[in-house]
């Protein structure tokens, strides 16, 4: 079943999460953000390094948002990253079969939070969901806006 297939039984059991990351430069200081929604109730997250990349910092929301969850849970993740979404959902089986190497033979980047994320999916029942970033998604915008505060606050960019 795809993830775009999957049925929810009691949406009163689902936690809707959204997330995203990002630098000012790219690599260079970022920052990230997730929020969370059950029953109602929001939960916000956010953070930021001093030297990453845009793709590290999306990887990290992910990552603090499904390591918050207390038990297992129903979890719909919306993303405006294809590398999160496409890693997850289509390769990350093939990095754990190679042994962490990409179809080049390269090792995989990221690979401790892909991890990471590998282990919240499996807690979890995740799906996946892709939204198209910066085309007016209210907490898409939400969760750019509170990581590029994060940034701003801790480096001042």
């Amino acid at each position: 079943m795809a993830s775009d297939d999957i049925v929810v039984a009691d949406p009163d059991k689902v936690v809707e999460i959204w997330t995203d990351g990002g630098c000012n430069p790219n690599p260079g200081p970022g920052g990230w953000a997730a929020v969370l929604r059950f029953r109602g109730v929001e939960k916000e997250l956010s953070g930021a390094e001093a030297a990453t990349t845009n793709n590290r910092m999306e990887l990290t929301a992910a990552a603090m948002a499904l390591e918050t969850l207390k038990r297992p849970c129903h979890v719909i993740l919306h993303t405006d990253s294809q590398y999160l979404k496409n890693g997850i959902t289509r390769w990350s089986h093939g990095w754990v079969r190679k042994g962490w190497r990409s179809a080049s033979g390269d090792p995989v980047a990221n690979m401790d939070l892909w991890q990471r994320i590998l282990a919240g999916n499996a807690a979890h029942t995740v799906d996946w969901r892709w939204v198209r970033g910066h085309s007016g998604h209210d907490m898409n915008e939400r969760v750019d806006r509170l990581a590029t505060e994060a940034r701003r606050k801790a480096f001042g960019r």
